[in-house]
């Protein structure tokens, strides 16, 4: 189970693009990587090309290229700053059955993230 998913609001602790905040649009397991909205922003050389629905015209792209999952932290949902993430088993009451849930922690001010 990861500790950063899809949509978590991340900050970046290493790199060119250290402080920065951006919401997590991908999360590339095999290579423990993620593409973070704003952040490793590089430029791509695109070439003209036909697509389905017409013609693309070519040019200069500037796309979120990934990064390494040990270069960002979770921003604490109180604090506004990277935080390291836990867990808490809670017993869940659904359908008649307790069931344990995990659920994942800010360990800087612990609330629920």
């Amino acid at each position: 189970m990861a500790k950063i998913k899809k949509g978590d609001l991340v900050v970046v602790i290493s790199g060119r693009d250290k402080g920065r905040q951006g919401r997590v649009l991908e999360v590339l397991v095999e290579s423990q990587r993620l593409v973070v909205e704003g952040v490793q922003r590089v430029q791509k050389h695109v070439k003209a090309g036909q697509t389905q629905r017409g013609t693309r015209t070519g040019g200069i792209e500037t796309v979120e290229a990934p990064i390494h999952i040990s270069n960002v932290m979770l921003v604490d949902p109180e604090t506004k700053k990277g935080t390291r993430v836990g867990y808490r088993t809670e017993q869940v009451e659904r359908d008649g059955r307790t069931r344990n849930v995990r659920v994942r922690v800010a360990k800087r001010s612990g609330k629920d993230i």
